[in-house]
C-alpha cells in the first residue's frame, strides 16, 4: 500500500484522493488558469498543493476549500493561504465573493462527487469569472456533448445552460499518485454573463432534464405524457417522436418554461 502514500500523506479512498504529481501537466494547468495578483482565486480540494504552490507563487494569495483536516492543517502553515475547512458540496461560495470582483475557481476534483459539486457551483455562476477543473475524461466529454450523441444528457444541458465549455487538456493515470483507473481531462468553464438561452425557473429545467434522461430510450411523447399532449409538444417546437438525447437546450428551456407557467397560474 506504499504507493498510496505521497509526500507523507496516505491517500484516503473515502475522499476520492488522487494526488497530481506530473510537473508538465501541472505547468499546463497553471498556464490555463493564468493566476494574477489581483485575482480572487479559490481552489477546491488542494490536497498536497500541486496546483496550490505554483498558483500562489503567481497570485500571492489564495482561498482554499479542504475537507481533510490533516491537509487543512498543513495548508494553514503556508503564508498567503486562507483555509476554509469544509465540505465543498455544502460550502457557501457566496461568502468568498468580493463586490465587483468575480472569482476564479479551480481544482483537481474528487471524481466521486464531481457532478453534484458542479451543480452546486452553478448556483454561484453570477459570482464566478471562470472555472478550471481536472475531472474524469468521460465527465468532460459529457459536459461538452451536443444533441444526438450518447454522451449527451442532463449534465451536458445544465452545464451548457450556465457556461461555455472548453476542453483544455487530456491527462493519463500516470500523472497521479495513486494512479486512478480512468483517464482524466481538464476543462475550462466560463459562466455566461448573458445566457444565450434563459428559463423562468432553473429548478423546472432541472426537473425536466431529470425526467427525460432517467428514461432516455423512451420517446419524448411517452416521457412527458403526464405533462404534455402530443399537440402541446408540437406547439412548443418539440418532435413527440424524438428521444431525449435529440432535444436541444432551447427545446428543454421551452418545456421548462411551459411547466413554470402552469405553476405560476396555479
Amino acid at each position: 500500500m506504499t504507493d498510496n502514500v505521497h509526500m507523507g500523506h496516505r491517500a484516503r479512498k473515502r475522499f476520492g484522493q488522487n494526488f497530481l504529481n506530473d510537473q508538465d501537466v501541472i505547468a499546463n494547468i497553471v498556464r490555463a488558469i493564468n493566476p494574477r495578483p489581483d485575482d480572487v482565486l479559490v481552489e477546491i480540494g488542494p490536497g498536497l498543493g500541486a496546483l496550490t504552490e505554483p498558483v500562489l507563487e503567481q497570485a500571492g494569495q489564495l482561498q482554499v476549500v479542504e475537507l481533510d483536516r490533516d491537509l487543512a492543517a498543513r495548508l494553514r502553515q503556508r503564508d498567503g493561504i486562507t483555509v476554509n475547512e469544509a465540505d465543498a458540496l455544502k460550502f457557501d461560495f457566496g461568502t468568498l465573493h468580493q463586490e465587483g470582483k468575480p472569482f476564479k475557481v479551480f481544482g483537481n476534483l474528487p471524481y466521486n462527487i464531481s457532478t453534484p459539486l458542479l451543480f452546486h457551483l452553478f448556483t454561484w455562476s453570477d459570482c464566478i469569472n471562470e472555472m478550471h477543473f481536472m475531472l474524469q475524461k468521460e465527465v468532460v466529454e459529457r459536459m461538452a456533448a451536443g444533441p444526438g450523441t450518447k454522451q449527451y444528457g442532463r449534465l451536458s444541458v445544465m452545464t451548457q445552460y450556465f457556461c461555455q465549455v472548453i476542453p483544455v487538456l487530456h491527462v493519463g493515470p500516470h500523472a497521479f499518485t495513486p494512479p486512478p483507473k480512468v483517464d482524466s481531462a481538464v476543462v475550462r468553464l466560463v459562466p455566461y454573463k448573458d445566457k444565450p438561452v434563459k428559463v423562468k425557473d432553473e429548478r423546472k429545467l432541472s426537473q425536466v432534464l431529470t425526467e427525460a434522461f432517467n428514461q432516455r430510450r423512451k420517446t419524448v411523447r411517452n416521457t412527458f405524457k403526464a405533462h404534455f399532449s402530443t399537440e402541446q409538444l408540437e406547439a412548443l417546437g418539440v418532435d413527440p417522436g424524438a428521444r431525449p438525447e435529440n432535444l436541444s437546450l432551447a427545446q428543454y428551456a421551452a418545456l421548462a418554461d411551459a411547466l413554470a407557467g402552469r405553476s405560476s397560474e396555479a
